[in-house]
């Protein structure tokens, strides 16, 4: 007995390992083997039950092709493939793939093809890669992923078909991009003319600067690379919905710059303070402000956008207090990273901020260039229109020289990073003065207009001026009801500000212009100039001709004067009988032309025009007519 059931054991065995070498089909799965081309045979092993849910481990190891198609299936054991050092074609289609593990493919050094479309799957294991080494076709159409990482450009070197179409990519890594752009593989089918076919289309692609690299290299594409569809859409931003790549311009990203030439500011106390910061970058950075000390902002902060893309924040802090001084922080930020800028506010209780060693008059000297240059132009009158708490107002004091005091912060590079305003009391309700202008100037001279439609007939007007970079203003009131002033005794060749705003009200920065009366004396000269070279021209051109035309006169005078002329000639004159284009009737008295010589008549009359003469007959005899 003992013998026998030795026996039964090791014959059982036997037949397992047999089993196991030649390999039998799992349940729900069919077997079919193929010829090769060396003339060997291969296994086939398809499994496509609707109800399967869980994939077999017990494949031959043998199978060459696996495919486990339009099942339940939604995950892989990581040991489910490790036997299969033969198999060179994997397809899973249109399963319910989640997710896949990072050990799933690995063995499988001898694939080819790796089929996994029409599944659910979130991401992809891109490292799994490594470890199939002769795999060119990779298929992940119709799957759910996201988002590619940066480090998938060092797997796909070898992938000459991967197929992306229909997931949710919004982007792909500028990695990956250069790594297509310079890519030199041998093409999978043999007649693919040495491409790279590479499926993009049907994803919601967002056409910002992150996609500025794919854009450039779909409409400047390689020759080694072939679309399966080359005319992909943008899918935002709304207004660029449905647009070609190959319609739209995009703009490289850049990481943000922070634009702050004030970097320390000094007003008094009870002062309404603006603080400014700018930035640049694509996309347009995101500005935030913060205390350094960590307390919380007293104030409000503004967006805007300038004309020329720049973008600003501006924090209000009203009525400024000691416990707002300190140093305040505005960030830039974007998905490229961030920078920051520090402003220092200090707060004195002095109606004057001067510095003690700054000069009397306290000239601006600062210079800007590139983007605060833009900035200081864009807004120059901004530092001008300032006050402090305890004015009560421009009217006051009328004719008196009283003038603007400029803070020392606004003494700074950038006028446009502060902004100092009165208590709101004093602040004009509606902008009556508009479009202030200059319509006359000489150099010593200006005539300014403006328009004030709001305006009531009581309404009188300020005008402020001075020399562009002194802190005094000159004060002149306008009349009610005028619109128009001329400002005597300028200096010429001297830049000048000029403000107009409803007595005993703060002008606002649109209320004020530049002018420079060098503009007015070059265009004086330049006049000048023009005038005396054109004299000098019509002199050399008259005078001449104006000899000739005397000296002719002249001539024709004395010759009139000392030579007589024969009687016949001074009394000759022209007889006209009849201009009609008849013949003459017979014994008809006179002649056309009587008393002349032959010769002046040949050089004053011109004859008779050829069409004249033939409908005229001549009569015989008759001499030729002569018409005047």
């Amino acid at each position: 007995v003992a013998m026998w059931i030795a026996v039964s054991l090791l014959c059982c065995l036997m037949l397992g390992g047999l089993r196991r070498a030649g390999g039998s089909c799992p349940s729900q799965c069919s077997c079919a083997f193929h010829s090769l081309s060396e003339g060997t045979k291969a296994r086939t092993v398809l499994c496509n039950d609707p109800e399967m849910t869980l994939t077999p481990v017990n494949f031959p190891v043998d199978t060459s092709k696996l495919r486990i198609e339009k099942t339940a299936i939604r995950r892989v054991p990581g040991e489910a493939f490790h036997a299969l050092h033969n198999l060179e074609y994997l397809w899973m289609p249109y399963n319910s793939l989640a997710s896949l593990s990072g050990i799933t493919f690995k063995g499988l050094r001898r694939l080819l093809e790796l089929r996994l479309d029409g599944n659910d799957l979130i991401s992809f294991p891109w490292e799994t890669l490594a470890d199939m080494p002769q795999l060119r076709l990779l298929d992940l159409h119709n799957n759910e992923l996201t988002s590619i990482p940066p480090d998938a450009a060092r797997y796909v070197k070898n992938i000459t078909y991967l197929d992306l179409s229909s997931n949710k990519l919004m982007t792909l890594p500028q990695a990956l991009i250069s790594t297509w752009a310079n890519l030199q593989a041998v093409p999978y089918f043999p007649n693919d003319n040495s491409k790279i076919i590479l499926g993009l289309q049907d994803n919601p692609w967002a056409c910002d600067c992150s996609l500025y690299e794919m854009v450039h290299f779909l409409n400047f594409q390689s020759p080694n690379i072939a679309f399966i569809e080359p005319r992909l859409k943008c899918f935002t931003p709304r207004s660029l919905a449905g647009v070609f790549f190959s319609q739209v311009e995009l703009r490289k990203c850049q990481s943000p710059v922070v634009h702050t030439s004030v970097a320390k500011v000094k007003t008094i106390l009870g002062s309404t303070v603006l603080l400014r910061c700018g930035t640049t970058g694509v996309p347009i950075p995101e500005l935030s402000w913060r205390r350094a000390d960590g307390a919380p902002l007293n104030g409000t902060v503004h967006q805007e956008i300038s004309s020329d893309g720049m973008s600003w924040s501006i924090l209000g802090l009203p009525v400024v207090s000691y416990l707002d001084s300190g140093e305040y922080i505005c960030k830039a930020k974007n998905f490229l990273g961030a920078t920051e800028a520090f402003i220092s506010l200090i707060i004195t209780d002095s109606e004057s901020t001067d510095d003690p060693n700054s000069n009397a008059k306290g000239t601006w000297s600062g210079k800007a260039s590139g983007m605060e240059a833009a900035a200081y132009n864009d807004k120059l009158v901004a530092r001008y229109v300032i006050t402090t708490s305890t004015m009560p107002t421009l009217g006051a004091g009328a004719g008196t020289g009283e003038g603007f005091l400029i803070p020392d912060g606004a003494q700074d590079s950038n006028p446009q990073n502060l902004l100092v305003s009165p208590p709101t009391g004093q602040q004009e309700p509606e902008r009556i003065v508009r479009s202030v202008r200059v319509i006359g100037d000489t150099d010593q001279s200006v005539t300014l207009a403006w328009k004030a439609p709001l305006a009531r007939n009581t309404t009188v007007f300020s005008v402020l001026y001075a020399v562009f970079g002194e802190r005094d203003m000159r004060r002149i009131n306008v009349e009610p009801g005028k619109t128009k002033v001329s400002i005597y005794g300028l200096l010429p060749k001297t830049k000048y500000i000029v403000c107009v705003c409803v007595k005993g009200l703060i002008p606002r920065k649109e209320q004020c212009i530049i002018f420079s009366t060098d503009e007015v004396a070059s265009a004086g000269g330049t006049q000048k100039l023009i005038n005396v070279v054109v004299i000098s021209v019509a002199c050399v051109i008259a005078v001449p001709l104006t000899l000739v035309v005397c000296c002719g006169a002249l001539k024709r005078r004395c010759k009139k004067c000392f030579v007589r002329k024969p009687k016949e000639i001074q009394e000759s004159y022209v007889t006209f009988e009849s201009l009609s284009p008849g013949a003459k009737a017979k014994g008809v008295e006179g002649e056309y032309l009587t008393r002349h010589t032959p010769d002046e008549s040949n050089r004053l009359l011109s004859a008779r025009s050829s069409v004249d003469s033939e409908a005229i007959p001549k009569i015989e005899g008759q001499p030729n007519e002569y018409f005047c």
